[in-house]
């Protein structure tokens, strides 16, 4: 969000990531979200509507507001939501710019249920919307150096100045959350599964200085997590609970972890000098990808298309998709008719 007094951009963006900012009179979010199911639900929740979620189309926009008090200004919170995958990463570029970056957040919503998508979903998001924000604050650097000094200062408020991880952690340069969804079904995997997708989410989270949570359909959970993201995006307390019990829902608010916690990553002493990994996280990675293997790389950009979704049929529209589909195949085919005549001319 941005700290200005009128609506502010909250984005969300996709395996899921969601970003929400705030100020003193009106609070704007971003989240962005990758493909996975649940985001929309989240969203609804914590802005107490009661209607069913549907699915997310290319770069969707929401908001909400709330009071703190009686007879008090109310603060709006902006959501915007990614849907159609990680093919559609370019349009975080929309709501995250160097006016909205200084108040948002980040929100990372991840598929338990499918542990083989889970780290390329991660990575490829987080890397993407790194890579764009670390851009918008070095061209922010060039025309306001004190507000970028600023952000990469605020990038460590999360962790104790004290902790003992300090100077091993890489924050992410705008607050991030990440939220397992989906739990329902995780908590009856075989628990040396559970353990593995627990520790590794730990590390990743603890290492961006992130927040970590998983959540469900249960209300109780739903709760807690309209909790996180009513105080990212109003400005409410901060719930101090924790929970890294990997039996449980993980609960973990950012700089309440530590690798001493955590544990070394899953994997006989004798087989890691076996494993070349050009950094922790890279070692992470390859540990985590023994247990499960990504299905296929192209998974993430092979997904359906939304023209094609019989829930958005319009017969005009439709119709005249066809036509046009027709006439760029007879024209590709014209086209390469001449191009192989001037090869053959040649």
């Amino acid at each position: 969000m941005e700290e200005r007094g009128g609506p502010k951009p909250l984005c969300r963006v996709s395996s899921q990531i969601k970003a929400t900012g705030r100020s003193p009179l009106d609070t704007g979010k971003g989240l962005e979200q990758v493909y996975y199911q649940g985001k929309t639900t989240i969203i609804l929740r914590c802005l107490d509507r009661d209607e069913p979620p549907k699915a997310t189309l290319a770069l969707e926009y929401t908001y909400g507001r709330r009071a703190k008090g009686h007879n008090t200004p109310k603060h709006i919170a902006h959501f915007w939501e990614l849907g159609g995958g990680t093919s559609l990463l370019d349009l975080i570029t929309i709501p995250i710019t160097s006016d909205t970056l200084r108040t948002f957040s980040i929100v990372l919503v991840l598929d338990l249920s499918k542990p083989n998508d889970l780290w390329p979903t991660m990575e490829n998001l987080l890397q993407v919307t790194k890579s764009h924000i670390d851009k918008v604050i070095m061209k922010l650097g060039k025309t306001h150096s004190k507000a970028a000094s600023d952000m990469r200062q605020k990038m460590w408020s999360n962790l104790p100045k004290d902790h003992p991880d300090r100077e091993l952690i890489d924050p992410f340069p705008i607050p991030l959350v990440i939220i397992g969804s989906k739990y329902d079904i995780f908590q009856d995997f075989d628990s040396e599964k559970r353990k593995i997708v627990c520790k590794t989410l730990r590390f990743v989270a603890h290492s961006y200085g992130a927040s970590l949570m998983f959540t469900s359909k249960s209300e109780a959970l739903l709760l807690k997590i309209r909790g996180v993201i009513n105080q990212l995006a109003f400005g409410i307390d901060k719930s101090k609970s924790i929970c890294v019990d990997q039996n449980k829902p993980l609960f973990i608010p950012a700089g309440l972890d530590s690798l001493s916690q955590i544990g070394a990553p899953p994997v006989p002493d004798n087989d890691i000098g076996k494993l070349h990994a050009s950094s922790p996280m890279d070692l992470w990675k390859k540990v985590y990808e023994n247990f499960f293997p990504p299905k296929n790389v192209n998974t993430l950009k092979d997904i359906k298309d939304p023209a094609r979704d019989p829930q958005y049929a319009e017969s005009e529209v439709d119709e005249m998709r066809i036509q046009k589909d027709q006439e760029l195949e007879q024209y590709k085919r014209s086209s390469s008719k001449s191009w192989k005549q001037i090869e053959f001319d040649s």
